[in-house]
């Protein structure tokens, strides 16, 4: 395991850790609103098995940079992506994957500098598009019910409005606590105003999808409160070579709730490209 930084196009320093053989194809995990790289948990160890496994902080998360504006420019998160990529010089092959917002940073990237350099895309529990009437960038009853109290700058009120959550990230058993509260506890280290920034932007990658040249998966939990699954039927419905595993009462972070359905689906998919 290595953990490298790369300064992106606006100046903004990218945290990322590489697992995995050298040898293997790139997999490039993008994680969701207020998470960092931690979040795939196991998920992350497993795919590094068979993939050599980015897992980036994005910008305003985790240990990477937090610049006080600019997450409002889809061009600045699609310089992240490709900083990381030249910078571990992948010129090809490789797989993107985003949850939740994540899919929109890994849309976002496919817009700017299209698909030289990628040959499948995954969205697990995303969105490619984000703000209001922007077809396919709904939120869900959890994240409705959250907001705005996560961009409080109250830390009781903050985490009061966290607590809409609940378990709509790893479902209700109890042996996913831990996940759940380390979820938590990225969510509120995870700065107030970049909780909001992200929010308050509206993106529409549509027209990206309609035109992909590449395949892609879509996974998503059929109960999921925080991504509707609408978002993930438009995004299968708009990409000309998409496949779809809807999870039958599943929820928001299947490589929590299901692990090795989850890494096993994803091997899966690299097997067919």
């Amino acid at each position: 395991m290595a953990v490298r930084d790369v300064v992106s196009a606006d100046g903004t320093n990218i945290v990322y850790r590489v697992t995995g053989p050298a040898e293997a194809r790139p997999l490039v995990l993008l994680h969701g609103w207020a998470a960092n790289l931690r979040c795939w948990g196991r998920a992350a160890d497993d795919l590094a098995a068979r993939f050599r496994v980015l897992a980036v902080d994005l910008r305003g998360h985790g240990y990477s940079d937090a610049p006080a504006a600019g997450y409002d420019d889809p061009k600045n998160w699609a310089a992240d992506v490709a900083a990381v990529l030249a910078a571990e010089g992948i010129e090809s092959d490789a797989i993107l994957l985003g949850w939740s917002y994540g899919g929109i940073v890994l849309s976002d990237y496919l817009t700017a500098y299209g698909t030289g350099a990628i040959a499948g895309v995954v969205f697990t529990g995303a969105t490619a598009n984000i703000g209001r009437g922007v077809p396919g960038g709904s939120t869900g009853p959890a994240m409705q019910a959250a907001i705005p109290g996560v961009f409080e700058e109250s830390a009781g009120r903050a985490v009061r409005a966290f607590g809409a959550f609940g378990n709509a990230n790893t479902g209700p058993g109890a042996d996913k606590g831990a996940d759940a509260q380390r979820l938590f506890g990225t969510s509120l280290a995870t700065a107030p105003s970049v909780r909001k920034a992200l929010f308050y932007r509206t993106v529409d990658n549509t027209e990206t999808l309609r035109a992909l040249d590449i395949p892609v998966l879509v996974l998503h939990g059929t109960d999921d409160q925080v991504v509707p699954i609408e978002n993930a039927r438009f995004i299968y419905e708009a990409v000309p070579d998409a496949r779809a595993s809807f999870w039958e009462g599943a929820k928001h972070g299947l490589f929590l709730e299901d692990r090795a359905r989850f890494v096993t689906e994803i091997g899966m998919f690299a097997d067919s490209l």
